[in-house]
């Protein structure tokens, strides 16, 4: 059975970090692209990082340039997301997502929320 199971959101406040972790099970981490995407109330998912299978690239939209870091750790077939100077407009559901380099199928986590507010 696949899993995604994220962890690490809250509630911090503006100019705050939070570290999102995401671990994986029943298939072969290795294998698969993995990236965060979020989705705030009332708009479309998005992408925030990407990291490649192997961990040699990374992907990030201009908003999260600067700002965020995606990692990985195959060992413990987990996935992270470090996300620094966090502002109000950061708030969302924060969504976990490994996908086959060919396309063949992907799967997601249920999410975890992060909220930054004062």
């Amino acid at each position: 059975q696949v899993q995604l199971v994220e962890s690490g959101g809250g509630l911090v406040q503006p100019g705050g970090s939070l570290r999102l972790s995401c671990a994986a099970s029943g298939f072969t981490f290795s294998n698969y692209h993995m990236s965060w995407y979020r989705q705030a109330p009332g708009k479309e998912r998005e992408l925030v990082a990407r990291i490649t299978s192997t961990g040699s690239s990374t992907t990030y939209p201009d908003s999260m340039k600067g700002r965020s870091t995606i990692s990985r750790d195959n060992a413990k077939n987990t996935v992270y997301l470090q996300m620094n100077s966090l502002k109000p407009e950061d708030s969302a559901v924060y969504y976990c997502n490994a996908a086959h380099p060919t396309g063949w199928r992907q799967f997601w986590g249920q999410g975890t929320q992060v909220t930054v507010s004062s």
